[in-house]
């Protein structure tokens, strides 16, 4: 269990919640571990099958608390909500958000900002870590004054070309923070759909799976995943999941993939190539175990200042997004990585 920005995440799988008076009393095989006045939460975020009592839910509905459900993977499964305080109230602050061009803009340059620092972070550690390469200081050195250039953007379409100009420089030198199996995993640009090479089929799939994990955190935090700010709108597209992904693929993403290969824990004998390359099903299963291990680790929140399990950050970053649609915040604290 833990307690952020007055949401209550009850994280273990075997949760079960129940209503004591004016508390709700989080309970493991039938013992209690934890219990807290409603008054004192604002949100519910339960990742567990086990669920929570219709005492839970008219208490949290009486005291306008919102009580979502999601897998213990992180799959959204429902959200319910008071009638006197649904998510139309937090729902219509975005889409008048989404009629002011420069609000969009503005919250579009922090994300692509946030990216091309955290991007330039992952190749600064591997640096300090392994020593100085000729190609990656390079490209250390771009992306430090691409990074500037977000602030000045005066369109949506100049965003978009400083941030395909930023990821041109860092996937070419990704590559160069492989120190095993460099000659299986050779990577010189990103590509997908389908993706050419074994690096790019790990990218597109941790990429699938955080998008999804986001999407999810958005759901549950009452915002319309649909709705973004710099990926614009396109049926069946959660773009406003791909917007805050773009804070996390270099930290989240691309050291994980790096980490599965240096480690060896994923080979070339991992893939298989039908047109495009894809993991076998048996990476896959490795991949997801391993991507499920790094959730469980946690980290020193950058704008909290409190140790919170990685699996938790895109529900914070949802919540914080929502606190500054409603107004309860003046600016959106990006997740940025040093």
């Amino acid at each position: 269990m833990k307690k952020l920005l007055n949401t209550l995440y009850v994280t273990t799988p075997e949760a079960y919640l129940t209503k004591d008076g004016e508390n709700i009393v989080v309970s493991v095989k039938q013992e209690e571990r934890f219990r807290i006045p409603i008054i004192n939460i604002e949100n519910i975020v339960c990742f567990s099958y086990m669920g929570a009592t219709p005492g839970v839910m008219k208490l949290c509905g009486d005291n306008g608390v919102g009580l979502a459900f999601m897998t213990p993977k992180g799959q959204f499964i429902g959200r319910l909500q008071s009638p006197t305080r649904g998510n139309i109230y937090l729902r219509h602050r975005q889409h008048l958000i989404d009629g002011e061009p420069e609000k969009k803009l503005t919250l579009a340059r922090l994300m692509i900002a946030a990216k091309i620092f955290n991007s330039r972070t992952v190749l600064t550690r591997f640096t300090r870590d392994y020593g100085n390469n000729p190609d990656v200081d390079f490209a250390i050195k771009q992306l430090y004054h691409i990074k500037n250039k977000c602030i000045g953007a005066l369109t949506g379409e100049e965003l978009l070309g400083i941030e395909g100009q930023a990821a041109h420089i860092y996937f070419g030198v990704l590559k160069n923070l492989l120190t095993q199996q460099k000659k299986d995993f050779d990577f010189s640009e990103r590509n997908r759909r389908p993706p050419k090479d074994p690096f790019n089929a790990m990218l597109s799939f941790a990429y699938t799976l955080l998008a999804n994990e986001i999407s999810s955190a958005l759901e549950g935090t009452g915002l319309d995943p649909y709705i973004g700010v710099f990926h614009k709108l396109r049926p069946g597209r959660a773009s406003l999941a791909l917007d805050i992904m773009e804070e996390f693929r270099a930290y989240l993403c691309d050291r994980f993939v790096l980490s599965l290969i240096n480690r060896r824990q994923i080979t070339a004998r991992d893939f298989t190539d039908n047109g495009g390359v894809r993991m076998t099903d048996d990476a896959r299963r490795k991949f997801i175990a391993a991507w499920q291990d790094r959730k469980r680790e946690t980290i020193m929140h950058p704008f909290l200042k409190e140790k919170v399990a990685i699996g938790l950050l895109p529900h914070i970053q949802a919540m914080m997004l929502a606190r500054y649609f409603r107004g309860d915040i003046e600016k959106y604290p990006v997740f940025i990585f040093r």
